[in-house]
């Protein structure tokens, strides 16, 4: 009996929060991979003989490269186009690509808060780590081939409760976790889209999203 009322005491002892978790999307959330990729559309257009418009290929990135893809190849060709992309990208689009406004920052502040930075992409894994290598972004973890509410499963396993992403279908991806949905207005989904999509916060952009941290954390304190 002494140790069935030791269980019951320690249960209603107060337990501490679980410790923070932040995923974050890759394309247009944390990187402007638009330069690289054009540049990699074209290079795919000339090795191929086939056209593709890159310039309105990078105004709808988020969804998988075969959604894309789709566009300009026969069904059947799609696969070994996409492989063959992928083969192109790290010579053609890494150094093309820049780090979006406050990425780097937004790392900082979630390890600032003793939280972890997670990156949960639909680009093909590989190649998002090699980004964020070149940009210096050191996250704790990089999960690719992961799109809309596929991303869920990734963020369970790590934990997260806040996902932050730039696209309708990251929003879809965050609520299918449970996970906080932050929307940055920096990709192809204007705030309006975001909101209706679900979105509990919508950011204009990564540079505010520390401050948006800070008081997220001093309320659920």
């Amino acid at each position: 009996m002494a140790h069935m009322t030791s269980r019951a005491q320690n249960s209603d002892q107060p337990t501490a929060p679980p410790a923070l978790t932040v995923g974050f999307d890759l394309d247009m959330t944390l990187i402007d991979s638009r330069p690289g990729i054009h540049a990699c559309y074209v290079a795919l257009a000339e090795r191929t003989g086939t056209y593709v418009d890159a310039d309105l290929a990078v105004t709808r990135l988020g969804p998988p490269l075969a959604d894309e893809l789709i566009n300009w190849f026969p069904a059947d060709e799609v696969p070994a186009m996409a492989d063959l992309y992928r083969e192109m990208y790290p010579s053609i689009a890494i150094t093309a690509t820049l780090a979006m406004p406050g990425a780097p920052e937004a790392i900082a502040a979630v390890r600032a808060a003793g939280g972890r930075a997670v990156v949960v992409t639909a680009k093909y894994e590989p190649n998002a780590k090699l980004h964020l290598t070149h940009l210096g972004i050191d996250a704790d973890a990089v999960i690719g081939n992961l799109w809309a509410e596929q991303k869920a499963e990734a963020l369970r396993e790590e934990g997260a409760s806040v996902y932050v992403g730039d696209h309708v279908g990251d929003v879809r991806g965050a609520r299918t976790a449970e996970a906080l949905a932050v929307a940055v207005a920096t990709g192809p989904c204007d705030p309006d889209e975001l909101r209706a999509a679900g979105a509990d916060v919508v950011l204009g952009d990564l540079t505010e999203f520390p401050r948006w941290l800070s008081d997220y954390l001093s309320a659920r304190a």
